[in-house]
């Protein structure tokens, strides 16, 4: 049987978390932190935000960034839907930006034509563009920075398929090009907390906005002490987003195997494309300016088979999943 995805677990990483749930803390104590540092090590970034889910750091992104009501955000199609769904919980409008054929990521041509036509007419510009790095092939993100200084609009990258790749010589997640990097942890992908995201940025406030409204909005900096230690303020209406320290704890021994992970991938990938390349098949390809995690190996196939390739695949113990039922044409 060939699964569709299968995470990697072994004894240091059931040790490490057997350790955490024997100790005094489950929740709100050391490991997330560490988890964070050992994030930024990785990266470069210099803050990070363990979270729950993809999902919620997504959700962060977009509120620490000022999304709300009235406000635009353009993204992929081709995407899972919580990249949209999180603008959306914001209040804010959802657009698309059509892909690039040959690597399914956001067509850099495509966001720029769009740019120019909508400033020509006076239409309403976004307030962020989140594009997502497919399979872990970063997305051309010195250009969309370009353009997002041309014409005002912030960038969160969607990185949930792309740990442990690079972009222009340096790790995915140093937010070189963007305000806010999004990581996700769910078992398929290339290191797992069980669930779990983060939210990495090197802005500093957007950074203490994050943080604050991951534990529903409260906060204890910069407030009188005359009460005591255990005053604390709500100052936002937040959310319990937070990371248990157990997950936390899987999370750094699972970032210590990142590079074999990765290796490991390429290698499995190679065979792939061995293969692919003698028998006419086309697949998604990886730009040259970056270094795939290869969390997804994607195929093109003609939708009269799709269906009828799908079955024989399940039929003969090979799991495999469409990727993505293009989020425009979903019902909601």
């Amino acid at each position: 049987m060939i699964p569709y995805g299968k995470h990697s677990i072994d004894d240091n990483d059931v040790d490490i978390v057997v350790d955490v749930l024997k100790n005094h803390f489950l929740t709100q104590g050391q490991m997330v932190t560490s988890f964070e540092d050992k994030l930024c090590q990785i990266t470069g970034a210099e803050h990070s935000l363990a979270v729950n889910s993809a999902t919620s750091a997504l959700h962060l992104a977009y509120l620490s960034l000022g999304v709300g009501p009235g406000d635009v955000v353009w993204t992929s199609p081709i995407t899972f839907v919580a990249t949209s769904n999180a603008a959306l919980m914001c209040g804010a409008d959802i657009d698309f930006v059509d892909v690039d054929e040959s690597t399914l990521n956001m067509s850099v041509d495509e966001l720029e034509r769009r740019l120019e036509n909508v400033a020509r007419n006076n239409g309403r510009l976004p307030k962020v563009v989140t594009p997502v790095h497919m399979c872990g092939n970063s997305c051309e993100m010195k250009k969309i920075w370009k353009l997002s200084k041309k014409y005002g609009f912030k960038v969160i990258e969607d990185a949930s398929h792309a740990i442990g790749g690079f972009y222009d010589g340096t790790p995915v997640g140093d937010c070189r090009y963007s305000d806010i990097t999004i990581f996700s942890f769910h078992p398929v992908k290339i290191v797992t907390t069980g669930e779990g995201g983060a939210l990495l940025t090197n802005d500093t406030e957007v950074a203490s906005k994050a943080a604050r409204l991951r534990s529903h909005g409260t906060t204890k900096d910069n407030l009188s002490r005359d009460e005591g230690h255990w005053y604390y303020e709500q100052i936002d209406l937040g959310f319990n987003y937070r990371m248990t320290d157990f997950q936390a704890a899987l999370g750094i021994s699972q970032l210590e195997k990142l590079d074999e992970f990765i290796e490991k991938r390429q290698v499995i990938v190679d065979k792939y494309i061995s293969f692919f390349e003698k028998n006419n098949f086309e697949w998604v390809r990886i730009t040259k300016s970056s270094k795939s995690s290869n969390h997804l190996m994607i195929l093109k196939v003609d939708p009269r088979i799709r269906k009828k390739l799908f079955t024989f695949f399940h039929q003969n113990s090979i799991f495999t999943q469409v990727h993505y039922f293009p989020v425009h044409l979903q019902p909601y």
